[in-house]
């Protein structure tokens, strides 16, 4: 089994209120706009999100991909999309956690995991082998920052531009 690792974590306090975080966060359109190599989003009529995201790897050139991801947790104080049941090769994980630290601050927990699985790495791409999968894996994990921080401190500032 040939299988590619990448996450990020971190925490940052937004001058804003919890509500305005949270309904920032679970419009699926800030997503697509805000956030480099998500090409699109689509929700289809069982609620499942078609997730497809694009990222340069060194060696192995551009890849997309597509994650089928949904919701995992309705609760107000955190949002959770994972990978659809059955899911076999592509594994999306966010999850963004609200706390509310003061009435117009909120912090928020970001963790994104992507996982992709392939019985052999030609089935990933054709120099996926030659670059091996620490590589792909460490390569994936800068995109994969990158691409969060990018949005993060994108919705910071819508957020607290919104708020002032």
């Amino acid at each position: 089994m040939f299988t590619i690792k990448a996450g990020f974590s971190d925490t940052v306090e937004v001058r804003t209120t919890i509500e305005r975080v949270r309904d920032f966060f679970t419009d699926i359109d800030n997503f697509t706009s805000m956030m480099p190599g998500v090409i699109a989003i689509h929700t289809d009529a069982q609620g499942i999100m078609h997730w497809k995201v694009e990222a340069e790897i060194p060696l192995v050139g551009k890849m997309i991909q597509k994650f089928d991801v949904m919701a995992e947790d309705d609760d107000d104080g955190r949002i959770d999309w994972g990978p659809v049941p059955g899911e076999q090769a592509n594994f999306l994980r966010f999850s963004a956690e609200f706390i509310e630290k003061a009435i117009d601050r909120t912090q928020v927990r970001f963790l994104q995991m992507v996982e992709l699985r392939r019985r052999s790495a030609r089935d990933l791409h054709l120099l996926a082998g030659l670059a091996g999968e620490s590589l792909i894996s460490r390569e994936m994990t800068a995109r994969v920052t990158e691409m969060i921080r990018t949005f993060i401190e994108r919705a910071k500032n819508k957020l607290e531009s919104v708020s002032n």
